[in-house]
């Protein structure tokens, strides 16, 4: 959507000291704090240029229209409304719709990002110009959820005051498993690059080889959903033998044809979804197909 300036009154200004005219914005904004519980009072902002409204929208608390309203539209003004307890609550014309404001709450100060984690935004709401009517919404709809929202971030400051630590990168594996999925849909890795400890990982996890292949292949049936899972499963045992998983495409161009396993593939043999196969981390996969 093409950034344009809200509604055709142009630019305006809100209560405190006025540098210039009152606006309907501003003029808006003091009723509705007049009309809302406890002492509160409004500050008007001008944007003088596209930069001047990205303070206040960085610590707007929605995820709903608002945010979308913010991130899509240049405004020219807004104004924020305090209240006796510290609340924060941001307005502004809503564009496309004359006779009709957004109201939302804005962040409170003093937090960490790792106190807002997992409380829901207590997401804005569309009032009239009716400010009789605008007030009653804020107060029955909008206010409990900023209420509930802040005591949340309040409660996990309490529990969590320091950020949690950085997650470290695991130490390196001297050995890997390298899934290749090649050109003709196949997910498998050669035999001859799989560590002997790690072949029962890929028995155990429905990988069969094809020996016409020379591969550890996953059969195509088993679909994205189900490949996924197998491909956590592998992984989760192969860390239980210190072995990495890495996963790749195949090469493309003049190198395809080197890179991907012969094109028949006959019948396949592989283990039992049973314990782990003895002879499969020391033996050829046809030994362990005979001791099958």
């Amino acid at each position: 959507m093409t950034p344009r300036l809200p509604s055709s009154e142009g630019p305006v200004i809100a209560s405190g000291p006025l540098s210039s005219p009152p606006t309907p914005l501003s003029d808006f904004a003091v009723e509705l704090v007049s009309r809302l519980p406890g002492t509160w009072r409004s500050e008007y902002h001008r944007h003088t240029t596209y930069s001047d409204q990205f303070p206040a929208a960085e610590r707007l608390w929605d995820s709903g229209h608002v945010d979308w309203t913010v991130s899509e539209y240049v405004l020219g003004h807004h104004a924020v409304l305090s209240g006796p307890a510290g609340e924060e609550l941001y307005l502004i014309e809503r564009p496309r719709h004359r006779g009709q404001f957004l109201v939302a709450a804005l962040e409170p100060a003093g937090f960490q990002p790792h106190h807002f984690r997992g409380v829901p935004e207590p997401n804005g709401i569309v009032v009239s110009a009716d400010a009789v009517r605008a007030a009653a919404a804020v107060s029955r709809r909008l206010l409990p959820r900023y209420t509930r929202a802040v005591e949340a971030v309040r409660a996990q400051a309490r529990v969590r005051p320091d950020p949690p630590a950085h997650r470290q990168a695991p130490a390196e594996t001297a050995k890997a498993v390298t899934l290749t999925r090649y050109g003709d849909g196949a997910l498998g890795t050669p035999y001859a690059s799989v560590p002997a400890e790690a072949r029962d990982a890929l028995y155990l996890s429905g990988f069969q080889y094809v020996p016409d292949q020379g591969a550890f292949l996953l059969p195509p049936g088993y679909g994205p959903v189900a490949t996924a899972v197998r491909i956590q499963v592998l992984a989760a045992r192969l860390a239980q033998t210190n072995v990495g998983l890495n996963l790749r495409h195949a090469p493309t161009g003049r190198h395809a044809a080197a890179s991907a396993p012969p094109a028949p593939a006959p019948r396949a043999y592989h283990a039992p979804t049973g314990p782990a196969v003895p002879s499969a981390a020391s033996g050829s996969p046809q030994a362990a197909h005979r001791s099958r």
